[in-house]
């Protein structure tokens, strides 16, 4: 298996990271990266519950996609860039294949994001884990220049917000998705039925979108007061982080397209519009907030690098902590 993952890992080398997969630990030089005085940052995260989609349909080549997104989606949010990437992977016996084909999809992450896969771990721990079953963890540093971590302290009131659609659910909610699906009788090889072009397999598993290198494009052209990677929590918890006190957010509900899947989600299971809001992206994946005469340059450098974005609030001052109003409809 590691004879298997070791051109996998090497397809994602990049300056910096140039060396063999199988040491005892992984080497990265930050000098030949190019950083001068540079801060680290670090990130850890998981798939969550989406992994037991993965094997019960038998596809696992995509869920290491979800594992870098995760993590490097949550380094870019302060300004970092993704430097390299190590994943663990345990599970009860190796399987022929399986752990080939998530390192294949972390690979790939990898290459997404514009960072080395420069080691891992694999265990076996007979008893601990079902047939079948395995999880996963990821690990990724990034760095930064000292001075440029964007932190949302100078977000203002009459700043921008545009929001980065999602290429799906990501890797948040996935409890309360398999309990509709569970409770709908549909079986994951059947057709999507918001979508019959795709099994619904196949659409909950719609890898995490990684905004990584249209957001680094987008830093070199204008000041970004904010970033907010929207995973579990949604928009709800995730862009309050980013507010300095004494700042809130109002978002129009009925300025972006809700992906078909949710609207499949809220309908099966009759969820409130706020439930939603707080348990999934609910089509928006990552939300930047700029100065209102920055936004046209910003939109324009983030279309150019093919993302498909909105403007979908304002900030605004109000007293005491920061909150998320919501108007419109959904």
């Amino acid at each position: 298996m590691v004879d298997a993952i070791k051109p996998l890992a090497a397809a994602t080398a990049r300056s910096g990271a140039d060396g063999a997969l199988g040491g005892f630990g992984g080497l990265f030089d930050l000098k030949a990266a190019g950083y001068t005085d540079p801060i680290l940052v670090a990130a850890t995260d998981g798939v969550g519950t989406k992994l037991k989609i993965a094997t019960a349909t038998g596809k696992h080549d995509t869920i290491g996609i979800d594992l870098v997104a995760m993590c490097v989606n949550d380094l870019i949010v302060q300004g970092a860039e993704p430097l390299f990437f190590l994943d663990y992977f345990a599970t009860g016996k190796l399987e022929q294949g399986v752990a080939e084909a998530v390192v294949s999809g972390i690979s790939e992450g990898c290459l997404q994001a514009g960072c080395a896969l420069i080691g891992g771990e694999t265990a076996e721990m007979p008893g601990h884990y079902g047939d079948g079953d395995y999880d996963l963890a990821g690990f990724t540093v990034g760095a930064m220049e000292r001075g440029a971590a964007i932190d949302g302290t100078n977000i203002g009131d009459g700043d921008v917000i545009l929001g980065l659609t999602a290429s799906g659910i990501h890797s948040n909610g996935y409890s309360l998705v398999r309990k509709i699906v569970e409770q709908s009788g549909l079986g994951y090889d059947e057709p999507a039925p918001f979508d019959a072009s795709l099994t619904l397999g196949e659409a909950l598993l719609a890898p995490t979108r990684i905004y990584v290198k249209s957001v680094l494009a987008a830093l070199k052209t204008g000041p970004i007061k904010g970033l907010a990677h929207i995973t579990g929590g949604g928009l709800t918890e995730n862009l309050p982080r980013v507010l300095p006190d004494g700042i809130s957010a109002k978002i129009d509900l009925d300025s972006w397209d809700k992906p078909p899947i949710f609207e499949w989600l809220r309908a099966s299971a009759d969820i409130e519009t706020i439930e939603m809001l707080r348990t999934f992206n609910s089509g928006i994946g990552m939300a930047i907030v700029v100065a209102k005469e920055n936004a046209e340059t910003a939109r324009s450098c983030l279309e150019e690098m093919g993302e498909t974005l909105f403007t979908i609030g304002t900030t605004h001052a109000a007293s005491g902590a920061s909150a998320v109003t919501f108007e419109g409809s959904w």
